[in-house]
């Protein structure tokens, strides 16, 4: 074999073997589902996109649970958008679902957050959906065992958590366990991050209450476990995202496992978000890497924080340009009950990055 075709080969190779081929976070491609389509019958299912054999085969199964994961695919693009609004890798390309472009096709710790993430969304929506009635295979989560205290008795409807976990992880995991899913390596590592993201939606479970009693005075309360909203979820993974582990896939015995690539003294923490690929500073646009740039970023001039002008722009420097932002003024309340309010127009000077 001549050494070019040999080299070309193993860079080939090498390219499958460090990207994941997003088959996990494909089924995210539902969030263009349209509207108006009506999935009651079995072969809805093979026009619904970015689904593998496996899920089409869960959606064959459990049709009513589609509608349901249809919404979280669309909360994780919002999600996703809204929470790194103010960094330079803010998250746009989810909106490619199904086809990714390399920031998510690889390895990455931005990968390592969208897999986080959906996973917490599919089960935080089927969980809600239980609640709402809107699932006929679930209702209201169980009534935990503890006594809630003085004053307190449970009621009200829990937010089904066990139910969404395990539809959850049974829809969006599935890829991951393909025979032909990518590498190795990539499975665990997508398979673990899917986990932490389970790990912290089951962590925001609390105790909700509603007052009952005369005149307002609260001296009983009907309380229920409900699970945060999954912008605070996403908020708790974007700090894992920012502390995350870079991995090697390494022979320990007679198998192989993930292992910090810096102090591979330890073995992975079950709590943290972990990552193969290294990424660029999504400085400047460069396809080949991933990176989409921050040219015509807005950025804020006042902030100190990942979304001032010197960060955003990478000293790059910034062009002002003037806004008009229409906005509720003079608002007035009436006896009763209502509020009136007229339109203002005002001038904002706004910065954008070079």
């Amino acid at each position: 074999m001549k050494p070019s075709l040999q080299f070309f080969l193993a860079g080939f190779l090498l390219l499958i073997l460090q990207t994941g081929l997003c088959y996990g976070i494909k089924w995210i491609g539902l969030s263009k589902t349209p509207l108006a389509l009506t999935l009651n019958q079995t072969q809805h299912c093979k026009q619904l996109e970015g689904l593998v054999v496996s899920q089409v085969q869960l959606c064959r199964s459990n049709l009513e649970l589609m509608q349901t994961i249809i919404q979280a695919a669309r909360e994780v693009i919002k999600t996703c958008r809204k929470t790194f609004s103010d960094m330079r890798w803010n998250c746009s390309s989810i909106e490619l679902a199904p086809n990714y472009l390399l920031d998510l096709e690889r390895g990455t710790r931005e990968s390592a957050f969208v897999y986080a993430l959906s996973a917490a969304a599919i089960s935080h929506t089927i969980a809600r959906a239980c609640t709402t009635g809107d699932l006929p295979g679930c209702s209201c989560g169980p009534i935990p065992g503890e006594t809630p205290g003085p004053g307190y008795r449970w009621g009200g409807c829990a937010d089904n958590l066990n139910y969404g976990l395990i539809m959850g992880s049974k829809f969006s995991d599935a890829p991951m366990k393909m025979k032909k899913s990518g590498s190795q390596a990539n499975k665990l590592m997508h398979l673990h991050n899917s986990e932490v993201g389970r790990q912290v939606l089951k962590a925001s479970l609390e105790m909700k209450c509603k007052c009952h009693g005369v005149s307002g005075s609260c001296s009983i309360k009907t309380c229920w476990k409900g699970l945060q909203e999954l912008q605070d979820i996403a908020l708790d993974l974007k700090n894992k995202y920012l502390s995350a582990t870079k991995v090697v896939h390494r022979p320990m015995g007679t198998r192989k496992y993930l292992v910090p690539k810096d102090i591979d003294i330890r073995p992975v923490k079950e709590t943290e978000l972990i990552y193969l690929q290294s990424s660029p500073d999504f400085c400047m646009k460069n396809e080949k890497v991933g990176s989409h740039g921050t040219q015509d970023r807005q950025c804020n001039k006042t902030s100190n924080g990942s979304d001032s002008c010197d960060l955003m722009c990478c000293g790059r420097g910034y062009n002002p340009y003037m806004d008009k932002v229409v906005e509720r003024c003079h608002c007035k309340y009436h006896w009763c009950c209502y509020v009136t309010c007229k339109k203002c127009e005002r001038t904002v000077e706004r910065y954008v990055c070079k």
